[in-house]
């Protein structure tokens, strides 16, 4: 299972290619990951790439709970699939981001690659540099959370 961890920066070229952090390279490599899927994530403004085999775990997930005879389900998935494209790393370990996804999260030149589990996160520098929640909220919440477990 692949999963990734770490908070690194990085920058973009005028081109939009980016080196993927050596770390997150070798985890890539090590799994044997031929290419990524690239989207904007739902929720954040940030993107997400998806090695893979994750990809096609989410994408059969996803069909599984949908009914392919409705006609809303079936916009559902069309919009998951069309903001998402397949990436791959060059020789050097760049990836080449097209600029609409540069655009639709405000990616100038400095980012932040996030581990997140079994993706990894593409941030532009400046919107991370701030808590994503309030340090407060965040405890409480991850306090009720894991209140009733063991």
């Amino acid at each position: 299972m692949l999963q990734f961890l770490g908070n690194m920066e990085a920058r973009a070229d005028a081109k939009g290619r980016i080196f993927i952090p050596a770390l997150f390279r070798k985890r890539l490599q090590s799994g044997g990951e031929e290419f990524m899927v690239l989207r904007k994530d739902i929720f954040q403004d940030c993107l997400v790439l998806y090695p893979g085999s994750v990809w096609e775990k989410e994408l059969e997930i996803l069909r599984s709970r949908l009914n392919k005879w409705n006609r809303e389900q079936q916009q559902i998935f069309r919009q998951f699939v069309l903001d998402a494209e397949r990436i791959e790393m060059d020789a050097s370990g760049r990836i080449l981001i097209p600029k609409r996804y540069l655009q639709m999260v405000s990616i100038d030149t400095d980012v932040r690659f996030l581990g997140v589990d079994e993706t990894i996160e593409i941030w532009a520098k400046e919107k991370l540099e701030q808590p994503l929640v309030d340090p407060g909220e965040f405890s409480a919440a991850l306090q009720q959370l894991m209140a009733n477990f063991p």
